[in-house]
């Protein structure tokens, strides 16, 4: 079967690698010039099947009251005349009850566990290299509170095969040196030794570099402008190259657009409910290696990631619901800067900060929309927000199964199944 995929960052590049290994013919078209140059470009770096809890729990609605006024606020919603932005926070709102919560971080585990050992059956496969380390994932708090609201989610992910140990902060200390300036200051910790850290951008673009020499063919610098339609099949996509329209055809199209799957989707009639939730990024050269950490870290409180890409330090975080700019708030990344300073003084040259916005495909559970639409020949992997790079692989090797006509590996709720 030709299989066209329609994205090329982490999700859709994974995707065709799926594909392609179980012998389907493959075309992935990208507006960029590359693999991995929007949301995979300087994400957090996280491979995290802990980091399963939702955004919508029941806490969150008032904490979103409170950091309204907030300009630095870890989640930040800023209203607009956008009917796509109040339906999806009408929606988030429903999903903020304990059941709602409960379900979404079984959804979430399942495939993070499935996906991180389909990337290392990759990693296994091929000797990709992208400055991954596979010491844990550490979360650190520093407010008791915090802590003490952490206790339930992480026996939840337990329950659920998830190892997330609750510590204390002396073991914390022991496991990452790096946090001992704070040490007297976090009020309790877990870790989930199996998950992992890389750079999503090199792990894309190193993926895209073996797909296209297994066969994989990419279509770079193509604008996917709509499609040519049955009442329920797809006859073809409707691109952009150079000023040239063209329509491509395939026998099969997955949609793997990110944040930009929602526009695409509705010209269709097909409602997804995505809204993009701008995250940022600073990526800072190591200043000293000894007061640098090694081991992934979590700062809930900030909602901000901490990886170590060789001899850089990327730190991400937070989520502003503001519509499609990709606009820097200095308000924003400076906080980023200033908490992680905070935090770890010594570690990194914190003034030479780069800084980095990307659009992550947030739905109001958290849970992405995988399997089939209702046209018999498009297929849904999108809507992964701030997990994209953590359920990547799992996300690839299900819809491949979809596709192909086999059951999924993995307890998951699919669309369309």
């Amino acid at each position: 079967m030709h299989v066209m995929v329609l994205g090329a960052g982490v999700v859709g590049v994974t995707t065709a690698w799926f594909l392609r290994r179980q012998g389907h013919d493959v075309t992935v078209v990208d507006r960029q010039s590359k693999a991995g140059l929007e949301t995979s470009y300087a994400n957090g770096g996280q491979v995290s099947v802990s980091h399963a809890e939702p955004w919508a729990n029941p806490s969150a609605p008032l904490k979103v009251l409170r950091w309204l006024a907030r300009p630095d606020a870890p989640l930040l919603f800023r209203p607009r005349m956008d009917p796509a932005q109040w339906r999806w926070g009408l929606a988030f709102l429903r999903e903020c009850t304990s059941a709602r919560a409960a379900f979404n971080i079984r959804q979430m585990v399942n495939l993070g566990t499935y996906s991180r050992a389909q990337l290392q059956e990759v990693r296994k496969d091929t000797g990709i290299e992208y400055d991954h380390l596979t010491k844990g994932i550490l979360h650190f708090y520093t407010n008791p509170s915090e802590f003490d609201a952490a206790l339930e989610p992480a026996r939840l992910m337990r329950d659920l095969g998830c190892d997330r140990q609750v510590i204390d902060a002396a073991r914390a200390v022991e496991l990452e040196p790096a946090l001992a300036p704070i040490r007297e200051r976090i009020a309790g910790a877990t870790y989930t030794s199996e998950d992992e850290s890389g750079d999503a951008r090199k792990f894309t673009q190193g993926l895209a570099e073996k797909a296209e020499k297994a066969g994989v063919a990419f279509s770079y610098g193509t604008d996917v402008l709509g499609f040519e339609r049955t009442r329920d099949r797809i006859l073809g996509v409707q691109t952009l190259q150079a000023g040239k329209h063209e329509t491509l055809r395939a026998d099969a199209y997955v949609l793997c657009l990110g944040s930009f799957s929602a526009i695409l989707a509705r010209r269709l009639g097909l409602f997804l409910n995505i809204y993009p939730a701008k995250g940022y990024s600073i990526t800072v050269p190591v200043k000293n290696a000894d007061a640098a950490f090694n081991v992934s870290l979590t700062d809930d409180e900030y909602k901000l990631v901490y990886s170590r890409l060789g001899d850089r330090i990327r730190v991400a975080g937070t989520a502003e619901l503001n519509g499609y700019s990709r606009n820097l708030d200095y308000t924003r990344c400076r906080a980023i800067v200033r908490r992680t300073a905070e935090i770890m003084p010594e570690a990194a040259h914190w003034d030479q900060a780069e800084f980095w916005s990307g659009l992550r495909p947030a739905t109001p559970s958290n849970v992405p929309y995988i399997g089939k639409s209702h046209f018999g020949n498009l297929y849904l992997n999108t809507g992964h927000g701030t997990l994209g790079w953590t359920h990547s692989c799992g996300s690839a090797a299900a819809i491949t199964d979809i596709i192909s006509g086999r059951t999924p590996a993995v307890d998951f709720t699919f669309c369309g199944l």
